[in-house]
């Protein structure tokens, strides 16, 4: 049982494949992706009811590839194929250490996950399952942040985290800049106004329209997840 009250109540996840890396250059880290699941077995202990979003970038990137002539319809479709490849591997992940889990697709393919039905999503976030939503929503020409910010809505989450590689949003790239300065926090408004790329413009105004914080952090870190989830550690808040 959570020892002090948390923040949130129900969150959405949001993981960019890459994160699923590790080090590597392609692929899935097999002890990266055990980490995320302890990580998310931790905060479901705390009591949190968590649904995620899991990009593809780590094994295909239909931007990438419609930019080098391939039909960018096909591309993207190609890319939710492979989020769903990612959803599979974080559910195998999950249910070793004992956590629960559902994979809901918006591209029908039963004989692997199931349909994306708003409904039985909240019944099944009810009953402590965490859901993976998977093939974005289904259409080509949308990144996987308007998914995650749609299914926040939708499933009534009281905010969004987007875990990352960095512990926050910053004013330039640190990994390019070593004088990038760390936002502590950021309206909606000035995300848009300064172009951070923290999301897609149309993510950040559904959240904005929503009024839903979005909770930026890193989640390479071990342990970091519950951590910034009670309020600690490093993160950058846009409300």
């Amino acid at each position: 049982m959570p020892d002090t009250q948390p923040r949130y109540k129900k969150i959405l996840l949001k993981m960019s494949g890459e994160v699923l890396m590790g080090d590597a250059l392609f692929g899935i880290d097999t002890k990266t992706i055990e980490a995320v699941a302890e990580d998310i077995k931790e905060v479901i202990e705390y009591g949190i009811e968590l649904c995620l979003v899991i990009g593809g970038g780590n094994i295909f990137r239909g931007v990438s590839l419609a930019g080098k002539g391939m039909d960018r319809a096909n591309a993207d479709y190609m890319g939710m194929l492979a989020t769903v490849m990612n959803a599979l591997a974080l559910q195998g992940a999950l249910e070793k250490v004992g956590v629960y889990t559902r994979v809901q697709s918006a591209i029908p393919m039963e004989a692997v996950c199931e349909p994306y039905i708003r409904r039985r999503a909240l019944r099944h976030l009810e009953k402590g399952r965490v859901v993976i939503f998977a093939a974005g929503l289904g259409a080509p020409f949308f990144t996987t942040d308007t998914p995650a910010a749609l299914r926040t809505a939708e499933m009534g989450c009281d905010a969004l985290f987007k875990g990352t590689s960095v512990d926050g949003v910053y004013t330039a790239d640190p990994k390019k800049d070593p004088s990038a300065q760390r936002y502590e926090s950021l309206s909606y408004q000035e995300v848009l106004a300064k172009d951070l790329r923290v999301m897609d413009a149309s993510a950040i105004a559904l959240m904005r329209d929503n009024k839903t914080p979005i909770v930026v952090f890193s989640i390479r870190e071990r342990g970091n997840f519950l951590k910034v989830l009670k309020g600690q550690g490093v993160f950058t808040t846009i409300a």
